[in-house]
């Protein structure tokens, strides 16, 4: 007689993973948290905010448009970008990661350039296309602040670099819930970390307690660099995914 079989549990049965992305670009990633059996827990360790005044920003962007590369620095940059001017340019289109460069190509620029290996400043620079960028008109799309990695490369380089702020980051605001569910984290709980900007905030913003609580869990980080951080910032626990992609960061969390 064959025996019934069972289901597979889902890769994160029952799990909380905190999602640490900007306020209100988290759904996408906590909907798949749930397609995987989890329970995802936002809280945004970063606020973004187009500048102001918006017409200087817009004058720049149009200019930058006209040079012969263009670099957006995250999904962000194209999302505050495209709120301000239509993408049409003839440079050459760089995106830091393979997310940046689906929102680009979401808001119609056919075949932005990114690293196919690591996703991240480091990764971009050793593009084929920035190799020689003596004289080049070069435009940096994104927020201030920052590591400073793609920016002081660029200049060291010999680039003509033009720097376009089109939004910033900021301190997120909180509400009770999210810090009364942080405060009682299951052990077994992990926060994805991708950015040692937000993590700072979490550290610096959220009550003691509620701090140590969250540091507890288990850290799925995106890079070596952010393992330090977040070895430096009190987590013990820390697991590293192959890139700060989505089904990475999942699937590291699922180890």
């Amino acid at each position: 007689m064959r025996q019934a079989t069972t289901p597979a549990e889902p890769p994160l049965h029952g799990r909380t993973v905190v999602i640490t992305r900007p306020a209100g670009t988290g759904s996408r990633l906590a909907g798949q948290v749930r397609r995987h059996g989890g329970v995802p827990l936002l809280l945004p360790g970063l606020s973004l905010r187009g500048m102001d005044p918006a017409a200087p920003v817009a004058a720049a962007l149009g200019a930058a448009l006209d040079d012969e590369l263009l670099i957006f620095t995250s999904p962000a940059a194209v999302r505050f970008a495209v709120r301000l001017l239509p993408l049409r340019t003839r440079a050459t289109v760089l995106a830091v990661g393979q997310g940046t460069a689906r929102a680009l190509r979401r808001h119609g620029v056919d075949a932005p350039l990114a690293p196919t290996g690591r996703q991240d400043s480091e990764g971009l620079l050793d593009h084929p296309v920035l190799a020689d960028v003596q004289d080049r008109r070069v435009a940096l799309v994104g927020a201030p602040g920052g590591r400073g990695v793609l920016r002081a490369e660029l200049v060291t380089r010999g680039a003509q670099l033009r720097e376009v702020h089109v939004y910033q980051r900021v301190a997120p605001r909180w509400q009770r819930r999210q810090l009364d569910a942080v405060a009682h984290l299951p052990a077994d709980a992990c926060v994805l970390l991708s950015s040692a900007e937000a993590l700072e905030r979490l550290r610096d913003g959220l009550p003691a307690a509620v701090y140590a609580r969250l540091s507890g869990a288990v850290a799925v980080v995106s890079s070596e660099r952010l393992a330090e951080a977040a070895r430096a910032a009190g987590f013990q626990r820390i697991v590293l995914a192959a890139s700060a992609l989505s089904a990475d960061l999942l699937a590291a969390a699922a180890r």
